[in-house]
């Protein structure tokens, strides 16, 4: 069993992230000015960079009067995590079943296989 911290990020959590991962650090306004889609209040982003903050995804500090936000997490952390979750639960482990999921729901051009059976062939040396 890993040790490695579970993330489980809702779409509005992993937008914040993606902002702060890009420009941080942030102010509240800032962080929301950079979300893309629907625009969302300036108290529905303070409330969720708070609760991020309680599940130890950003930290704070203040300036000026001013809460400004950082990643508490790597992007590459979140990213493994999800990923392997995913897989776990939607795949019961089977990795092969997820890519083969992946390649028949989804364009792949010819660049992208090519990309994949480089990365196949790197991880076959490897073993």
């Amino acid at each position: 069993m890993s040790s490695q911290r579970t993330y489980r990020l809702g779409d509005l959590q992993l937008k914040i992230m993606r902002v702060l991962w890009q420009i941080a650090p942030a102010s509240v306004a800032e962080v929301q000015e950079k979300l893309d889609g629907e625009p969302l209040a300036y108290t529905t982003v303070a409330t969720m960079l708070r609760k991020m903050e309680d599940r130890h995804l950003v930290r704070h500090c203040e300036q000026q009067r001013k809460f400004i936000y950082e990643a508490a997490v790597s992007d590459a952390d979140v990213t493994q995590s999800m990923a392997d979750d995913l897989v776990d639960r939607l795949f019961e482990g089977n990795m092969a079943a997820a890519v083969s999921h992946l390649l028949q729901t989804h364009e792949v051009s010819p660049d992208e296989l090519a990309r994949l059976e480089q990365l196949i062939r790197q991880r076959r040396n490897r073993a």
